[in-house]
């Protein structure tokens, strides 16, 4: 009897020793992974409204039309204006000067603004801009990369007339996460200078 006793006691802990062992062995198997590695950041996918223009008309001797999601800043006793996207935390600047026989050195200026941004640029690519009906030529740059500006550009009469325009984000240029924003922009500043006009 005892020896019955014995060895259900002993096949008892065999059975019950077996299945912990199991136990700890798969517990084991199951947690040895590879280290945790972390995911990169995310960046929030930006959509924007789409725009609608409106014409813009001051005592400048210009006209233009600009999207309603912006808002409109003439400097003082200037025809300087600051157009700015508080959606986007960015600018178009445009600064406005009358030519006296200096057309050469105004676009010069401009260009040599453009092309100081090479050090952080990818690339620069110039597209020249012909309105003869609006009596309005130009060319616009698109500063591919890390650079500060990703848009400068400047739009003539070719005698009376020189009004320059450049885009910035008050953020630091990340082009793959502003990738949206700078879309958007690009289709503002193509807009405003088909629609430049003088007075």
């Amino acid at each position: 009897m005892i020896k019955i006793c014995l060895f259900n006691i002993k096949k008892f802990l065999f059975k019950h020793i077996i299945t912990a062992v199991l136990g700890i062995f798969f517990i084991l198997l199951t947690s040895c992974k590879s280290d945790v590695i972390p995911k990169p950041n995310g960046f929030p996918r930006l959509e924007y409204k789409n725009a609608i223009y409106i014409p813009y008309s001051s005592n400048c001797p210009y006209i233009f039309e600009y999207s309603n999601q912006t808002i409109i800043k003439l400097k003082k006793d200037s025809c300087w204006i600051d157009i700015k996207y508080p959606s986007m935390k960015a600018a178009i600047y445009l600064t406005y000067y009358p030519i006296n026989g200096n057309l050469k050195n105004q676009i010069k200026q401009t260009e040599k603004m453009v092309y100081d941004h090479t050090i952080k640029a990818a690339s620069i690519k110039p597209k020249f801009y012909l309105n003869k009906k609006n009596n309005t030529f130009g060319t616009l740059y698109k500063l591919n990369g890390e650079s500060a500006t990703n848009f400068q550009f400047y739009i003539t009469d070719s005698i009376t007339h020189f009004v320059a325009g450049s885009v910035y984000f008050r953020t630091q240029p990340k082009p793959d996460s502003l990738k949206p924003a700078i879309e958007y922009l690009e289709k503002d500043v193509t807009h405003l200078m088909e629609t430049f006009k003088w007075k």
